[in-house]
């Protein structure tokens, strides 16, 4: 993972901060690139183990249809109302499909602590629940880039 922030660095968040805003944060916005080179970008829910963003994906999405053909990936999550309190991090890489597609529960151990991430923080559960329409992506980010206006002086 490399940051690649050169300017604003002032305002960027420590790696402490930021393991602690992706962890609280419900909702992301992915990017995805269409087969005519535009841009998509879509609501999900995720979770942050440290390292990688575990994205929890409808199988028979727009979403999933590109990243099938072009793992490409740009992910946004923010948060903050007014200006002083606005802050976020993009995430960017390529998507790994991790597990079967549809995920019906197999055994694969590389998914076992992102879906007990993931069950607790939206589900209040202690295992996930499947539905066999939704699989994993995970992003190992090549660039992170993060701000946190409350670090601005006020004045």
């Amino acid at each position: 993972m490399t940051v690649t922030q050169r300017r604003g660095r002032r305002i960027m968040m420590a790696q402490d901060e930021l393991d602690a805003f992706l962890t609280e944060q419900r909702t992301c916005r992915v990017a995805t690139v269409a087969a005519d080179g535009r841009p998509h970008i879509s609501p999900l829910w995720f979770c942050w183990d440290g390292a990688a963003l575990w994205l929890y994906s409808l199988t028979r999405s727009r979403r999933w249809a590109e990243l099938r053909r072009d793992p490409r990936i740009a992910v946004v999550v923010d948060d903050g109302h007014d200006y002083g309190e606005l802050r976020g991090v993009e995430l960017s890489g390529k998507a790994v499909l991790i597990g079967e597609a549809p995920r019906t529960g197999v055994s694969c151990p590389e998914l076992d602590t992102p879906e007990r991430m993931f069950a607790a923080k939206y589900f209040g559960l202690d295992t996930m629940p499947y539905d066999g329409r939704h699989a994993w992506l995970r992003l190992d980010p090549e660039a992170i880039r993060s701000w946190d206006f409350r670090k601005m002086p006020q004045g």
